[in-house]
Order: structure tokens, then C-alpha cells, then sequence
């Protein structure tokens, strides 16, 4: 089976229970082909929760959800070490952050201590803790989901953070044949228990390692760094596009071209996934007037022309 039928028989059996939204789907499956991390940021009740239980079960990966709360700690995400007087050592009891897929739900209700905890083993792969390192499994995938900061009780991710997301998505409300679909079929938590993986851990691995093969002209690599060269001068932004942003654009953008069946990088590639990969990078400077009605990502696409 080649991959852009493996890629679709996936996305179909999760479109099962995610009705009506293909391409937030698509992008999730992207970011982890492209090892990173996504964050879904989104209203409550709109499937966000779903999606990463949905992924785990077609994708055969084990899973563990986190529930950010004011008074959670960085222990209750990395583990701890206790004291075993039979053997007179401390042991370490793993938190639930040792799991192929974690779902840090509703990430910026937890405290800055605790956010930190979670981005820490993110970036490095392992945690430490008493001095001691422990590796994280491989593949490692995080889903952390975000309230909009206008509801009450929540914590914002400083940039610098927000930054070690390799995506942030949003769900939307679905239209009205899914939501007719929805209302008139079974239970979602119903569907989630008969789920059955689609592939295996080695196969996913596999394809994982062929996004890094994929190529990239160097016709596209002057594409891509003539987008981040834009931002960097444009007076739109506050700030321009990071070194570690571009190399997600690439990744990604690789991700996107091998799940469409292609050894190669096109433009439309990296068009497709800008949004997913610069939106929660990107800020309007004040001067410009955050609510003068510019959307930051169009306004980059448009800008910059395409390789001839």
C-alpha cells in the first residue's frame, strides 16, 4: 500500500468519528509525522478531546490524558521518587507523561510552573528528576488543548512557549450535515471503544523517517526563506519568523507532501500549511492596530510572490 492510500484509509476511519473536519485531521497527522507537537485552541465541547483519543485509538498508540488545573504540579505530570525502606533507594513512579500520545487538556488553566514541566520534556524528550534522566517514549506526540483566553481562569503561554507547538489548529463548529450526522448517530465515547489501529507502531516509525526524505528544491528553500525574511521586515509584525519556525515549515511541509503521495516538496505545500505552523507565531504590531481586520497569515501569502 503506498502512502498517500495508507493516509487516506486513516483519515477516513478518524473522519468516522470526527465528522466534517478532514483537514484539522490532516494537519494533526502531519504534525506527528513531523515529530513535533500540536496545540488545538478552541471553544469547550467542539471535539478537541475527541481527536486526540480518536488518534491514539486508530493509530494503536498508548495514551494518557493530563487535566490542567490551577492546583496541579510538575510531579503530577513527570512522576516521583519514593523511598522503598526494603531496598533503602529511592524509586522513580512514572507520571503519565511516559506514553506514546499525552493529552495536556486545557493547558493554560494549570499554572506556569506546571505549563513549564510539560514543555520541558517536550523539548528535551526526557525528564529528570533527583539527578536522574529518563527517556520519554518514541514516538512521543503531545496534544495539548487551549481555552480562548477570554474565558475566566486561564494562564496564557508566553510566546517562547507557544513556540515549541510544531502546529496549533483549531476545530471550529461543524456545518450542518455533520452536526445532523452527529445529533442522529451513535455516542462518540461508543465508536472510541470498538476503535482498531490502522497501522502499527513499526509502520508509523517508518513513515516518520521517509518525511525526512523527502526533497526540497532549492527553488523552494528560497520560497521558504523568502516568507521568513518577510515577516522579519514588514512593519505588520511585531516579530519576525525564528530559525526553529522555519524548520517547522520545512518538516511540516514535507509531512504534507508525503501523506499526498509525493517525494517532493511544492509550494502549495508549505501554502497549505502556513496557517497551521506561523499563526500562533506570528503578532501585529500595535501601531498597526491588532484590530484593523488584517489576518497576518493571508496577508504573508499574499505578499510574497511564488517561484517561477
Amino acid at each position: 500500500m503506498d502512502n498517500k492510500t495508507l493516509i487516506d484509509d486513516i483519515v477516513a476511519r478518524i473522519g468516522e468519528v470526527i465528522l466534517g473536519k478532514e483537514q484539522p485531521v490532516r494537519m494533526a497527522l502531519a504534525c506527528l509525522l513531523a515529530r513535533g507537537h500540536l496545540l488545538i485552541e478552541d471553544l469547550p465541547g467542539l471535539g478537541k478531546t475527541t481527536l486526540a483519543h480518536t488518534l491514539a485509538g486508530v493509530l494503536g498508540l498508548g495514551f494518557q490524558r493530563i487535566q490542567f488545573t490551577a492546583d496541579l504540579l510538575p510531579a503530577d505530570i513527570v512522576g516521583v521518587s519514593i523511598f522503598d525502606r526494603d531496598t533503602n533507594r529511592f524509586n522513580f513512579h512514572p507520571g503519565p507523561i511516559f506514553s506514546p500520545l499525552v493529552l495536556a487538556d486545557e493547558v493554560n488553566r494549570a499554572t506556569p510552573k506546571a505549563q513549564s514541566a510539560l514543555l520541558e520534556a517536550m523539548a528535551e524528550g526526557q525528564v529528570t528528576v533527583d539527578g536522574v534522566t529518563h527517556p520519554l517514549p518514541e514516538p512521543f506526540f503531545v496534544i495539548a488543548t487551549q481555552n480562548p483566553l477570554h474565558l475566566i481562569g486561564t494562564f496564557p503561554l508566553p510566546e517562547s512557549q507557544l513556540d515549541r507547538f510544531l502546529l496549533r489548529i483549531e476545530m471550529g463548529y461543524p456545518d450542518s450535515q455533520a452536526e445532523r450526522a452527529l445529533l442522529a448517530g451513535e455516542q462518540r465515547q461508543q465508536m472510541l471503544k470498538r476503535l482498531q489501529p490502522v497501522i502499527d507502531l513499526a509502520t508509523l516509525q517508518n513513515l516518520q523517517q521517509q518525511v525526512d526524505a523527502v526533497h526540497a528544491s532549492d527553488a523552494l528553500l528560497d520560497y521558504l526563506q523568502n516568507l521568513i525574511h518577510f515577516t522579519r521586515t514588514a512593519p505588520l509584525y511585531q516579530n519576525g519568523l525564528s530559525p526553529r519556525a522555519g524548520l517547522a515549515l520545512l518538516s511540516v511541509s514535507r509531512a504534507w507532501a508525503l501523506m499526498a503521495g509525493r517525494s517532493h516538496v511544492l509550494p502549495e505545500d508549505i501554502q497549505a500549511v502556513v496557517p497551521g505552523v506561523v499563526g500562533h507565531r506570528l503578532q501585529v504590531r500595535d501601531s498597526q492596530g491588532s484590530d484593523s481586520g488584517v489576518d497576518p497569515v493571508s496577508h504573508l501569502l499574499e505578499s510574497v510572490p511564488l517561484p517561477a
